[in-house]
């Protein structure tokens, strides 16, 4: 690769330590201490969960900001971006584990009402297209709160609204969406993410995530059944009918504490997160400008190669012939399946310092001297 001038660094946050616009910068500050002229175009990336919407923006979205219900019903400000039309919301912007009070969990109750708010707000602005990105939510009400928020009701056998979150849900006599807001039939919903689970059994949302969420193995029984009946009572609706048993076992169904069934029941289209947000953020213009692309998040494992953002940036990268290194915290895949992945090699802060506590607290400065050694092997 020598001689390459001009690099695309789209990476994703190092969670807990960097946001993906920081990453790009000093990856950018340690490329130009070995190569001052070199041309660095940053375009942060994310895969539909929390991150998206900040990714967005640093893409040139507009950031808006309103007021809507927490997972447990108190008020948080949350943002959505939006641009000719198109609006981006991450729904852990509202809904997400980062919105619950430090150091505690409600798996039963915790709501998606606000990611509703959220999804209203893009409306009310004129978006034609929603990206939903779903990730990192506290909830697992399979989009209850949210469409409850968008004008379904869920009643109990008085009557009555049935308590939020998803074990409220245990308590379902009848669902009624005809008062859903109109104008979700004009607008194009695209549900993100690298989730492909089904909403319940063994491999839906309360058993695969629940225990993310603080949820014991009786709290994931409790939100498993709740989440089927909850599908069995929509059955039973004119307005969904069959549907529901399919958009249940659907890929993604499960994905955000089954949010993802919620959206489907709006006539979200699912779409992997990262492909979507790469579309979103002009990614393919981007790399046909690019000598080398630097990917990278946090940790580069297992997970990585299954829809999260660097798998993505390194299979649209080798389609355009292109060659991608990465930078993480932590590398946990061998040469050979990095190489299959599309990626030439990765450069993980740990070979810059060992000490694991010191990479996350000093993460920016070890970083750069990362990058440094990247400019060196490739660029120099």
């Amino acid at each position: 690769m020598d001689g390459a001038r001009r690099v695309l660094v789209a990476a994703d946050k190092f969670k807990g330590s960097l946001t993906a616009v920081e990453v790009a910068e000093r990856v950018t500050a340690g490329l130009r201490r070995v190569v001052p002229d070199l041309a660095v175009e940053a375009l942060p990336v994310a895969d539909g969960g929390d991150g998206t919407v900040a990714a967005a923006v640093a893409a040139g979205f507009e950031r808006r900001e309103v007021r809507v219900a927490g997972p447990l019903g108190d008020e948080v400000t949350a943002a959505y971006a939006l641009r000719e039309g198109t609006a981006v919301v991450e729904m852990a912007e509202a809904s997400g584990l980062q919105r619950l009070p430090e150091g505690v969990l409600a798996p039963l109750t915790s709501s998606t009402y606000g990611s509703g708010e959220l999804l209203r707000a893009a409306l009310d602005a004129g978006a034609r297209t929603i990206v939903f990105g779903v990730g990192g939510s506290a909830t697992t009400d399979g989009g209850a709160g949210m469409l409850s928020a968008l004008g379904a009701r869920f009643l109990d056998g008085a009557g009555e609204p049935v308590a939020p979150g998803g074990g409220g849900l245990a308590d379902l006599a009848s669902a009624d969406l005809s008062g859903l807001d109109p104008r979700l039939s004009d607008v194009e919903l695209v549900l993100a993410s690298d989730v492909d689970n089904p909403l319940t059994g063994p491999k839906g949302a309360p058993a695969v995530y629940g225990p993310q969420k603080g949820a014991s193995p009786q709290d994931v029984e409790t939100l498993d059944a709740a989440l089927g009946h909850f599908a069995k009572v929509l059955e039973g609706t004119e307005t969904v009918g069959a549907r529901a048993v399919e958009y249940a076992a659907s890929p993604g169904a499960g994905a955000a504490g089954g949010i993802g069934f919620g959206a489907m029941l709006l006539g979200a289209r699912f779409r992997p997160g990262i492909e979507v947000m790469l579309d979103v953020l002009g990614f393919a213009p981007a790399l046909e400008r690019a000598d080398l692309v630097i990917t990278g998040e946090g940790s580069l494992d297992e997970q990585t190669l299954h829809g999260k953002a660097p798998a993505g940036v390194a299979s649209a990268a080798r389609a355009a012939g292109k060659e991608v290194v990465a930078v993480c915290g932590r590398l946990a895949l061998a040469p050979e399946v990095l190489g299959r992945a599309g990626i030439r090699r990765a450069y993980p802060l740990t070979d810059v310092e060992p000490d694991v506590a010191k990479c996350i607290a000093d993460a920016g400065p070890i970083l750069e001297r990362v990058a440094e050694r990247i400019a060196r092997d490739f660029l120099a």
